[in-house]
Parts: C-alpha cells; sequence; structure tokens
C-alpha cells in the first residue's frame, strides 16, 4: 500500500545543494512552503533559481544532481524518491522556463495541453476530457478555436498560456514556475493570477513562482526568497519585508522555514 502524501506542507528543502557538471549551482538553501501558500524565487541570472526549480520539480533529465542537504516534496524525498517519484510528478504542475516555445510542434494545443492525462490513461473519456480543455483554454482567455490549431500557429504569449494550462490539468497540489510570466501582458496577468489564487483557495494548491516581476509577491500574496550565486541572501513577507544578510552577500544562510 502506498504511503499516503503530506497534504500540510508541500515543500520543504533543507540545507539543499545542487550541481551540474561537478559545479555547485544551489547551495546549502533551506524553505518550506505549505499547502495553499506562495513562494516567489527572485535573483540575477546565474543564480540557481531556475535549478532550483527544476531539481523541485521532479524533472530527471536537467543534468543538475543534489550533492547536500534534501528536498521532500509532498513528503516524498527528492534524493531519494524511489517508486515514489510517480507521485511527486504527477501531483507537481511544472513550468519550465521557456515553456511556451518549446511545445511539441507535431500535436494540436488540444492534445498538448491533455497530454499529461493521455499518457497516463488511454482510456479517459474523450467528452470529459474535451471539456477540462476547453474550461482551461477560457481560464486562460484563450478562444476556443486555438483547441485544433498547432503551437507553431500561435504568438508567443498564446504558447505561454498553453504551457501553464497543460502544467494546471492534472490539477496539481504544488505548481513550480519559472518565468510565469513570460510574453504575458497586463489583462492576462491577471488572468493567469486569478487562476493560481482560485487554485489556492478551493484546492489549497501551493506556489513556487521564480520571477522577477517586482509585482508578484503583491499579486501571488506570497513570501520572496531571493537567491545570488546559488546562495539564499534574503527571505521576507512580500518585497518590503525581506531580511538580507549583511552587505547582500551570503555571509549566513537565510531560511525560508
Amino acid at each position: 500500500m502506498p504511503r499516503p502524501l503530506d497534504t500540510d506542507v508541500a515543500l520543504h528543502a533543507d540545507d539543499l545543494s545542487l550541481a551540474r557538471g561537478g559545479v555547485r549551482v544551489v547551495d546549502g538553501v533551506s524553505l518550506k512552503v505549505d499547502a495553499g501558500a506562495s513562494l516567489v524565487v527572485m535573483g540575477p541570472t546565474g543564480a540557481g533559481k531556475s535549478s532550483l526549480a527544476a531539481v523541485l520539480a521532479g524533472g530527471t533529465d536537467t543534468g543538475i544532481t543534489i550533492v547536500g542537504g534534501d528536498a521532500r516534496v509532498h513528503g516524498i524525498s527528492a534524493r531519494h524518491p524511489g517508486r515514489r517519484r510517480r507521485q511527486w510528478v504527477f501531483h507537481t504542475g511544472y513550468l519550465p522556463q521557456g515553456a511556451g516555445a518549446a511545445l511539441p510542434s507535431r500535436l494540436t494545443v488540444s492534445d498538448v495541453i491533455a497530454e499529461p492525462i493521455t499518457s497516463r490513461d488511454r482510456r479517459v473519456n474523450p467528452r470529459a476530457l474535451s471539456v477540462r480543455v476547453a474550461t482551461l483554454l477560457d481560464e486562460m482567455q484563450l478562444p476556443l478555436g486555438t483547441a485544433p490549431k498547432y503551437p507553431y500557429e500561435l504568438s508567443a504569449g498564446m504558447r505561454q498560456r498553453v504551457a501553464l494550462a497543460r502544467a494546471l490539468v492534472l490539477e496539481p497540489r504544488l505548481l513550480i514556475a519559472d518565468d510565469l510570466y513570460a510574453n504575458l501582458d497586463v489583462e492576462v496577468r491577471a488572468a493567469v493570477r486569478t487562476a493560481l489564487r482560485r487554485r489556492r483557495d478551493e484546492n489549497g494548491m501551493a506556489s513556487l513562482v521564480v520571477t522577477n516581476d517586482a509585482d508578484a509577491p503583491r499579486d501571488l500574496d506570497a513570501d520572496v526568497l531571493v537567491l545570488r550565486a546559488g546562495h539564499a541572501v534574503a527571505f521576507g513577507p512580500r518585497a518590503e519585508g525581506l531580511v538580507w544578510t549583511p552587505g547582500g552577500t551570503p555571509e549566513r544562510r537565510i531560511s525560508a522555514t
């Protein structure tokens, strides 16, 4: 009998260190995201934000390895997930950086969004699946006529929304979104925020969002973790409540626990 998921804490990293090709890209980061809570991760290019997101989302083809500490996602060890990796990935929606540009070109938009379901269950009810896809298209402010099109026929902003719909189609307990607002205009950003907040309020979905958008912490009612050169250099509730390390350098580790 499979062990139950931790439904109170979506994500808990303890002194987590990551490396790519033997070079550390994240060094001793600790954080905690409860069910229904949000964390925005900020920092300059090369800070380790995308590497952290990829590992916490359960990615296996990133070339990144855990070299210190551990993280538990839904109570599942990221370092030694074993057979529970399938549970981890199923309950975690992931929007990687550049997701809109990386959509499979040979699938229609409808098939792209539905693929996380159809790849797991070939016997899914086609009508129910069509309704779910249509609902997500509407939520992302995409016309229903988008469904039979191919990603290359869409604008960059539309592709980004398709990628987000795909990440949300399984109604995840945790959404990890890297560069959430890429190519989105103001009105569409509002729709995306509404979609995330509704899932938080109705289903307790937690989120970890990688972005340097200054408004994101307020919009998502999120805490903020700032990384620099792989180190956590600041943490606080909202951007205005940040507590920095002395001089803004990684002289001591800030924990978001």
